[in-house]
């Protein structure tokens, strides 16, 4: 997919853009300074995919500034996490999204039509692992990715995962969720021939450490191509899983050749 900068650049080269206004619309601020934030406007430009707004923190009137202010730049379609019940009910007054109760999500316009490489799994351990297995899932989906969710999978009850092994071995990266000791990704990890993504989650019993546990099982896992984010990221695993199957989404870049 090409992202807008090479559309940019295709239309001068096509002489359906002037050189000037290809460096115009390249020159206008990269950003918009509304005070509270400064609204990224190029993102998509540097790194394939438009800015996402962190709701926690922030109030529903700061957020609704926000929205308002990429809007007005021509994205309309944009992702808010760890977004609360109560702010998002006052935004959508205002700005209507599809809110997830159970990811922390908002949704204003729609998401992209799956076009990814291929498949997507997101797969836990547990049931209380799915609230931040959502948040991966939904970051994925609104990106263009087609998802698959293996939700209560876990070692615990290993023929709970053996069960499912043609989406495992059928996908082109996977996400695995745990929390407790954090054992599902090594097991994934040794099943699976693509890049599994172990995202550690804070559900657990004292000695899990609010997920340092997980997290350090994770790191030290001895299955090859496991990658590891922080402690309950689902929204970084959703965003790298993208990067992964859609990787003609990054700007061409030129080799350069030593000189001798």
């Amino acid at each position: 997919m090409q992202t807008e900068l090479t559309q940019i650049l295709n239309q001068v080269r096509t002489g359906t853009l002037s050189v000037e206004e290809a460096a115009l619309r390249l020159k206008e601020e990269p950003f918009e300074d509304i005070g509270y934030a400064k609204v990224d406007l190029q993102r998509k430009f540097r790194q394939g995919a438009a800015e996402v707004i962190y709701g926690a923190g922030k109030t529903p009137e700061q957020i609704a500034g926000i929205l308002a202010a990429m809007k007005k730049h021509g994205q309309n379609d944009i992702l808010i996490t760890r977004l609360s019940e109560e702010s998002a009910r006052i935004v959508s007054a205002s700005c209507p999204m599809d809110y997830r109760k159970d990811a922390h999500i908002g949704i204003v316009g729609s998401r992209k039509k799956p076009d990814g490489c291929g498949t997507v799994v997101v797969a836990t351990g547990g049931t209380s692992d799915i609230p931040v297995a959502e948040e991966a899932a939904l970051t994925a989906e609104f990106l263009g990715n087609r998802v698959i969710r293996l939700y209560d999978v876990g070692v615990a009850g290993l023929h709970r995962t053996l069960s499912h092994l043609d989406e495992i071995m059928g996908a082109n990266v996977i996400i695995a969720i745990a929390g407790m000791e954090g054992a599902l990704a090594s097991v994934i990890g040794g099943l699976a021939d693509c890049p599994v993504i172990a995202v550690p989650t804070s559900v657990g019993y004292g000695a899990s450490f609010g997920g340092l546990s997980a997290l350090l099982s994770m790191l030290n896992s001895c299955a090859s191509g496991v990658s590891v984010v922080n402690i309950d990221n689902g929204f970084g695993a959703g965003f790298l899983a993208d990067r992964i199957n859609h990787p003609k989404n990054a700007v061409p870049k030129k080799t350069t050749v030593p000189k001798k």
